[in-house]
């Protein structure tokens, strides 16, 4: 199987509360939404997410359990300017010794956010990076 492209799409009674979230803290923009169906760019030609209301009898998703990873460039802007704008870190802005700083917020249906930046791996975890 080719795969040209993965997303990932929440079952969620919040399409709204979601919309906002990733539209107000990550850039995110919709390339498409009928309301109960939205689909948003993290920036211009970033990753794609995706919500959906429940159609028939869909699964919902709202009880967390997901962690979405953003790898940004400067980890410790991103924190100052979630937290001033009112996010509180469930995880806080700290160096991980397998190779990275990051801390997580959490998004309205139960997601972490976890955004980090690399960081150079202790001797103890340098052995489990591949590539």
């Amino acid at each position: 199987m080719k795969t040209n492209q993965l997303s990932t799409c929440f079952c969620t009674t919040k399409v709204d509360a979601c919309r906002d979230f990733y539209k107000e803290n990550f850039s995110a923009s919709p390339i498409f939404d009928c309301g109960w169906y939205v689909t948003l760019k993290i920036n211009q030609d970033g990753p794609e997410i995706s919500f959906i209301q429940p159609q028939g009898n869909m699964p919902v998703f709202e009880g967390g359990g997901v962690m979405l990873n953003f790898k940004v460039d400067d980890v410790d802007t991103e924190h100052s300017r979630l937290v001033s704008k009112g996010l509180q870190a469930v995880m806080p802005l700290e160096d991980h010794p397998w190779g990275d700083r990051g801390f997580s917020v959490m998004d309205p249906i139960g997601n972490a956010v976890y955004i980090y930046s690399d960081r150079e791996p202790s001797d103890e975890f340098k052995q489990y990076h591949m590539g």
